[in-house]
């Protein structure tokens, strides 16, 4: 099987609708629930088969995993690899259908809530405190409770750790005399700057805007953050905040910026995002940060050595840089499995720090640290030495977490459409968070 990219998550824009579809589904039909978990059993894995769901560009790190599980329990491990946009609705079809082909899922961890309350992942509060040895507390306090905690329970355990830095090609901010932005206001200025430069020849950034959450909210997301801004209120009473100033200063950032991105920001996603940048064609890009090893890579890359990392910019009244949870997964026991306890066994060897180190080392894993220990190791350090400094300042700070609550994939497929109207000058900023905010208070009240 050829490596995958993160580019090869979605096509086009189908990824948001599958995600909204899981909603109906999830309460239009029954479970087919197997026998329940056993917390304390002590499976015997020899001979076990386990079926995982797998997010496509995650695939190759079950395979990198497959060896070392079997050599030391004697099972085997068969992937499924498919895209983000059906990962949710495969695995709540695969319950609720009754197929129960797969024994693990992995989900984005924006769907939790929607999948704990379609009875499509077990409730593994009581595994996790059986067994001790698998150490929560060095899972990063950043994103364990956000992957796996709703209604005060325990879903799954995290997987992958994802979150954006901004890339810059430094052969262009050498040329056109800019320096890495420290704020938005600067990102835009340098964008124009060289797009107004550059005639045409490259743009000062690139923009994706496609109508999916995992694409134009992300980079909404990452302003979001910057200008100290969050989706719902902290406090504890959940209530959307996207009417706030921060908030609003954020998309006005988006918007302003567009103009000067590689042309046209909403038909931009990751098929067209990262070969550009590869290219040479985008001064900056926000993403993941596994796209290092791809832009050092000489296969892929006419930019090797030409490029740099940074923080993502703040904004506004904020000083302090902060990234966000952009798109981020985790794995968890389906209901329907007929082998629980062998399944929940994987999830809890597969999340040890030993094995997150395994697939961190790897370039086509699309891995990225879970816990304290590997963000800190030399081993990662090792293998990301052009990014270390920038994704441990993101992980081990406070990032902004995206909505876990069911309805989450509709809130946030209604920001998106909100914010795309805005970026075709169709309505403001404030405007687009004002019809967001009010579809939000309405959605929640029936959650």
């Amino acid at each position: 099987m050829a490596p995958l990219s993160r580019r090869q998550l979605l096509r086009a824009t189908t990824g948001a609708a599958a995600l909204t579809a899981a909603g109906p589904l999830l309460t239009a039909c029954g479970t087919a629930q197997g026998d329940a978990l056993d917390p304390t059993a002590k499976p015997d894995l020899d001979g076990v088969t386990l079926k995982i769901l797998a997010n496509q560009p995650n695939a190759l790190s079950f395979r990198y995993l497959a060896g070392p599980f079997e050599e030391a329990t004697g099972a085997k491990l068969k992937v499924t690899p498919v895209p983000y946009d059906k990962l949710t609705s495969k695995a709540t079809l695969d319950v609720q259908s009754g197929a129960g082909q797969f024994d693990v899922f992995m989900y984005w961890y924006a769907a939790v809530g929607t999948l704990a309350q379609g009875g499509v992942i077990e409730d593994l509060t009581a595994y996790i405190r059986a067994h001790k040895d698998i150490e929560e507390s060095d899972f990063l306090p950043s994103l364990y409770d956000t992957y796996t905690r709703w209604d005060g329970k325990r879903w799954g355990l995290p997987y992958d750790g994802d979150t954006h830095i901004l890339f810059y090609n430094t052969e262009i901010f050498e040329r056109h005399k800019v320096e890495p932005p420290k704020t938005w206001d600067d990102y835009h200025h340098i964008a124009e700057k060289i797009t107004k430069d550059a005639k045409g020849k490259y743009y000062g950034t690139i923009i994706e805007a496609q109508q999916v959450p995992v694409i134009l909210g992300c980079d909404f997301a990452n302003r979001l953050a910057g200008y100290g801004g969050t989706f719902l209120d902290q406090g504890g009473s959940g209530t959307p905040t996207l009417t706030s100033p921060e908030a609003i200063a954020a998309a006005q950032a988006l918007f302003d910026a567009a103009p000067h991105a590689l042309p046209s920001p909403l038909q931009i996603g990751f098929d067209q995002a990262t070969p550009a940048f590869l290219d040479g064609k985008g001064a900056m890009l926000d993403f993941w940060t596994d796209f290092a090893k791809r832009a050092e890579d000489p296969k892929q890359s006419k930019v090797v050595g030409k490029w740099g990392v940074t923080t993502l910019p703040v904004g506004g009244d904020n000083t302090k840089p902060r990234t966000s949870l952009d798109a981020g997964f985790g794995l968890a026991v389906s209901t329907a499995s007929k082998q629980k306890e062998a399944a929940a066994a994987f999830i809890k060897w597969a999340t040890a720090a030993q094995q997150n180190l395994l697939v961190l080392g790897k370039p086509d894993a699309g891995a990225d640290p879970i816990r304290t220990s590997t963000l800190n190791a030399d081993a990662f350090k090792k293998a990301s030495p052009d990014s270390y400094d920038v994704v441990r300042t993101g992980l081990a700070g406070d990032p902004l977490p995206w909505p876990t609550v069911p309805k989450s994939p509709q809130l946030l497929q209604r920001l998106v459409d909100e914010l795309a109207l805005g970026l075709q000058g169709k309505q403001s900023a404030k405007k687009a968070l004002e019809n967001t905010q009010q579809a939000w208070l309405t959605t929640l009240k029936k959650t």
